[in-house]
């Protein structure tokens, strides 16, 4: 049974009240965990219970292995149970089991090294055995010819090469005083040697050489021995170390039998078990009334140990007078009271032990190891006084686009990430954020909107290639119809209407060609048939009231032609449509959010194409190039900044030998002009003018050779300089190299960006309070820097996401007032679940970055992101600035070329 903290896990029972209702109601619907076969009334408590054995807490009671959860220790407890039970010998089995039963034995290691010592010597018919002289199985036991009266003596085999097949029975009657733990042993030694054993055994097989083989037989005598019979005693056998030993015998014993947890209870078999071998299960009144006294002994001796240890109980006289009486209560009295202030004092005591441990306990808590959980770091006191920002400067949700409707927002954002990310399957030129917006909120008719033309147009050519259904929305619209009440009107107009407009356009939008030469003339109308055959009420759920916004105009629209674009605004959501109208008339006149409706719809089509999804394939087969290569450039760039560290270990090294040379080089030099001289004068005073003329031609040898020696000095000196120059060049060399891998890494480290943009999207990081930090430059077919190094921007902008509503429910079951401190922390800045808010200046950047706590993971992480990607989202946000103020009709051009000519 597997165990979890030591103890064994205990299966639930049914409640009393569930078996109740079973009785009354068989049919009632229950959970079941048919792993164990426990039954629940409830969902929770089945999820509970499967909860708990989930928990990789359990332990295999018989290998020991632990960090298990309880379904794989109870499959590696029945493995190895199975194991076991394969190697360990089958005629064993019973006699060991009956040996151990109703034994009265408080360890199991005790019990095992009893049980070990009784059969190391004892063997059983069946047993596969190894024998000095090639013996392998035993065939049949011959007990003592004398010493045992209760074996039968007509069980007893003779030494033919026939024996008779002996029965289980009659090998449970072997060893059977021997193999009884309840005769000591030296009895049962001298009543059951198994020395006097004999044991008729066969030769299986040829056996191999081995080393514990006394002797070495040839090929013939082998065979010759091969399959004959032969009488042996136990001291030439011996079992193979994997079928017995203490710790298989252990592992047997402990999964075939239990015990109870009261004192002195006997070891049994399990039920089961004992059925199976044979065991006798019931007890015996004899060994009941052993183990009876065995307990009460122990009982007894328990209770004994006890009042010795508390002292022993006051003795009174068989006669003592009044006197007497009192004086013993007196002194009972006084000792009873000694004993209660003792008592009151070594607990008084030992609470204060017990505070002054936990004192120092507490004083002595281990150190918090950082980065560690964002919401468990608190700003002291200390760190205010500091001037740690406290609050975090709160992010506009205003100056988001179309921040009126956050549906709007987010289907907003989701269209240009899409057509950014996807430009080069789609054929779109990149574009910002902001051009981006103000083309949704183009509304002049009479000046088309380029930007608007190739964006539909490139997704109505990329929608040509996913199945659709023809008039897939007239076949839904009429479904609705038959949902809804008679004479329905949207905008006055009704769903037969409706329908009979939509079969005379956009019929041919799969094979109108859209020219590029031409604006893209037609779009408005391939975009209306794209939606026939494209969309439903289900994955569209404004068709209906866009199709007849694209279909139908009101009594003024004729009227205010030529009117301002004020008016125009106005009459953009009209209440009674009732003139026909063709698309290109009308899209302008469409809300922005239907046209960022009709926008998000196509793009989620236009995932499933088959050029997005080559795109993608495309992306991780260069994913997995440049990661290759960053392998490649690290190993250089490591081996590069090695040979720059030796080279500047070289150079210095030489310096030192240079300065130390040119200090002992002056000793020599001073000796020689020093003592030459000396030693020339003495000598020419000894000798006679005669060789005053030999002295001068000593004297200019000394001169050539000093001569020599400066210019070998100072060709030695031109060398060294040589040298240093040539290293100093190499180290040159090598820190370009390097500086060309930094630039290259940087340039693959963008490149990823673009890559796994185009795969998947991922923020930032998070902080403290879960929101989530988005910045959508450079990715896809978009670039952080353009030609020459130019910075370029997308958004330009930093976005922050509000948590999840997990994330929120996790936060509030904290207990240390997490409302109150999101109030104090994030301010005005504080989001709810899932709403949008952005940074636009550089300036808030900085302040939001000093916000940071780098003790927590969440925002160490979000640091090191927003760090690594500095360089690129300050100067963005500066030009994206720049662009705004000094050119604010850059973004408001309705002229903006973006597609490529198909």
């Amino acid at each position: 049974m597997p165990t979890c903290r030591r103890k064994r896990v205990v299966l639930t029972e049914p409640s009393q009240a569930l078996l109740q209702v079973a009785e009354t109601n068989p049919d009632k619907d229950v959970y079941y965990l048919h792993q164990t076969g426990e039954i629940f009334e409830t969902y929770e408590a089945y999820a509970a219970r499967m909860s708990f054995y989930r928990l990789k807490q359990f332990q295999c009671e018989v290998t020991g292995k632990s960090g298990l959860d309880y379904f794989q220790a109870l499959e590696s407890e029945q493995q190895e149970a199975q194991t076991m039970h394969s190697r360990f010998p089958e005629p064993l089995k019973a006699a060991v089991l009956k040996a151990v039963q109703w034994q009265v034995v408080g360890r199991l290691d005790h019990l095992v090294e009893a049980v070990f010592d009784r059969f190391k010597d004892r063997y059983f018919a069946d047993e596969k055995v190894y024998v000095d002289v090639q013996g392998d199985k035993i065939l049949h036991v011959i007990p003592p010819k004398c010493g045992l009266s209760d074996i039968d003596t007509e069980k007893q085999a003779s030494t033919s090469t026939s024996p008779p097949a002996t029965t289980p029975e009659e090998s449970v009657q072997i060893h059977k005083i021997g193999g009884d733990l309840k005769v000591p042993t030296k009895e049962a030694l001298a009543l059951d040697d198994p020395l006097k054993y004999s044991y008729n055994v066969q030769i299986l097989e040829e056996q191999h050489d081995r080393s514990h083989e006394k002797g070495k037989l040839s090929l013939k005598e082998k065979v010759k021995w091969s399959g004959s019979l032969m009488d042996v005693q136990c001291a030439v056998m011996s079992r193979d170390r994997l079928a017995f030993s203490k710790s298989i015998l252990r592992r047997f014993i402990r999964d075939c039998v239990d015990r109870d947890a009261a004192v002195a209870s006997p070891w049994t078999v399990k039920e089961a078990v004992a059925k199976h071998y044979g065991v006798d299960s019931v007890m015996p009144e004899e060994t009941r009334k052993g183990v009876e006294t065995i307990k009460r002994g122990e009982i007894d001796k328990r209770k004994k140990a006890w009042e010795d240890k508390e002292g022993p109980p006051t003795k009174k006289q068989k006669k003592m007078t009044a006197a007497q009486e009192e004086r013993v209560k007196a002194l009972a009295a006084a000792a009873e009271k000694r004993e209660k202030e003792a008592r009151e004092k070594a607990e008084k005591q030992k609470a204060k032990e017990e505070a002054e441990r936990l004192a120092a306990e507490k004083k002595k808590k281990k150190p918090i190891r950082y980065p560690t959980e964002d919401l468990d770091i608190h700003v002291s006191e200390k760190d205010k006084k500091t001037g740690v920002r406290v609050q975090k400067p709160a992010p506009s949700r205003t100056i988001l686009p179309f921040a009126e409707d956050p549906v709007a927002f987010e289907s907003f954002l989701m269209a240009w990430n899409f057509l950014v990310v996807y430009g080069q399957p789609l054929h779109l030129s990149s574009f910002t954020m902001d051009e981006f917006e103000h083309a949704i909120r183009h509304s002049a008719a009479e000046t088309p909107c380029v930007m608007l033309g190739e964006i539909h147009s490139t997704l109505i050519y990329n929608l040509r290639t996913v199945p659709f259904s023809r008039h897939s929305a007239v076949l839904s619209l009429l479904r609705l119809k038959d949902a809804l009440e008679d004479g329905h009107k949207v905008y006055g107009v009704t769903i037969e209407q409706l329908t009979a407009v939509m079969a005379d356009v956009g019929n041919n939008w799969d094979r109108v060609p859209l020219r590029q030469a031409d604006l893209r003339r037609g779009w408005e109308d391939a975009l209306l048939g794209c939606l026939k055959d494209h969309a439903t009420t289900a994955n569209f759920p404004r068709l209906r009231e866009i199709l007849t916004r694209l279909l139908f105009a009101p009594e003024s629209n004729l009227e205010s032609s030529a009117s301002s674009s004020s008016s125009r605004v106005s009459s953009a959501t009209p209440q009674v449509l009732s003139i026909l109208s063709v698309p290109s008339e009308r899209y302008y006149s469409l809300p922005p959010a239907d046209r960022i409706a009709i926008l998000a719809f196509m793009c989620n089509l236009a995932v499933t194409s088959k050029a997005i999804h080559v795109h993608m394939d495309s992306c991780e087969e260069q994913l997995t190039a440049l990661r290759k290569e960053k392998i490649e450039i690290n190993r250089m760039k490591k081996q590069y900044t090695e040979e720059m560290n030796t080279l500047s270990g070289e150079v210095e090294a030489k310096q030192n030998r240079a300065a130390n040379g040119a200090e002992d080089s002056t000793v020599p030099d001073l000796s020689d002009l020093s003592d030459s001289p000396s030693e020339e004068g003495s000598e020419s005073a000894s000798v006679t003018s005669g060789r005053r003329k030999s002295s001068s031609r000593q004297k200019d040898l000394r001169q050539r050779a000093h001569t020599q020696a400066h210019s070998k000095q100072r060709e030695i000196a031109r060398a060294k300089v040589a040298a240093e120059k040539q290293a100093q060049a190499e180290y040159r060399r090598l820190d370009e190299e390097v500086n060309k891998i930094e630039r290259r890494l940087e340039g693959i480290e963008r490149e990823f960006r673009k890559l796994l943009g185009a795969i998947r999207v991922k923020p930032l990081g998070k902080d403290r309070f879960h929101n989530r930090i988005w910045w959508f430059d450079g990715l896809g077919s978009t670039s952080l820097l353009g030609s020459g190094g130019v910075v370029q921007y997308g958004a330009g902008r930093v976005f922050v996401q509000g948590p999840t509503q997990m994330d929120v429910d996790l936060m509030s079951k904290r207990d240390d007032g997490i409302d109150s401190r999101r109030h104090e922390e994030e301010g005005e800045g504080k989001l709810a679940p899932n709403e949008w808010a952005a940074y636009t200046e550089p300036e808030e950047i900085d302040e939001f970055m000093a916000w940071l706590n780098t003790k927590g993971i969440r925002e160490l992480a979000l640091k090191n992101a927003m760090t690594k990607w500095w360089n690129h989202i300050v100067p963005g946000m500066r030009k994206r600035l720049s662009v705004c103020l000094t050119l604010p009709s850059l973004v408001c051009s309705t002229h903006f070329p973006l597609g490529r000519q198909r």
